[in-house]
């Protein structure tokens, strides 16, 4: 089922999945499928390759989309490029690392950046948002420039394949 250069967009029912979703559309987070490998900038881990089996959960569903455009020989390249980097939980533009969306719009630069969001549908920013960063001790980034998995998966140049997939599907 998972080819080669597959993104892989997942929905999780997390705290820090909800709050995602809740501000920014259907996906929390997103990784690439790169010959065998899928390629992600973890929470826990910052950007790493990992096996199908390490990556998939049984509490989250997954979406698939291509770009029929892939060269992915280059993105792969890329992709090992910034194995090991850490993962940026501050979701500033210019923090040190990557987050999900971040990472792959870097190895796949085919994306705009957007103004940033942290709301929940009631509140410009969410309590959620407001505990997370007053913990990390620095204001929200509101309205900048950023990227999200829910606005990746709206790009035009992707296709979707196949949609809410458990991980007993792969």
């Amino acid at each position: 089922m998972l080819e080669n250069g597959d993104l892989i967009f997942v929905k999780d029912l997390s705290d820090m999945g909800q709050a995602i979703q809740a501000s920014t559309g259907n996906y929390s987070h997103v990784a690439i499928f790169l010959d065998g490998l899928i390629y992600h900038a973890s929470g826990q881990a910052g950007v790493i390759c990992q096996e199908p089996a390490d990556f998939f959960e049984s509490t989250h569903l997954y979406d698939l989309y291509t770009y029929p455009e892939m060269e992915a020989d280059l993105v792969k390249k890329r992709a090992s490029n910034h194995l090991g980097a850490p993962y940026n939980a501050s979701f500033y533009p210019d923090g040190n690392g990557f987050y999900c969306s971040q990472y792959i719009a870097k190895i796949l630069p085919i994306f705009e950046t957007i103004p940033m969001q942290f709301g929940d549908g009631e509140q410009e920013i969410s309590d959620f948002w407001r505990e997370y960063y007053r913990e990390l001790g620095l204001p929200v980034p509101l309205n900048q420039a950023g990227t999200n998995p829910s606005q990746l998966a709206t790009s035009p140049l992707l296709e979707c394949k196949e949609r809410n997939l458990h991980d007993s599907d792969f």
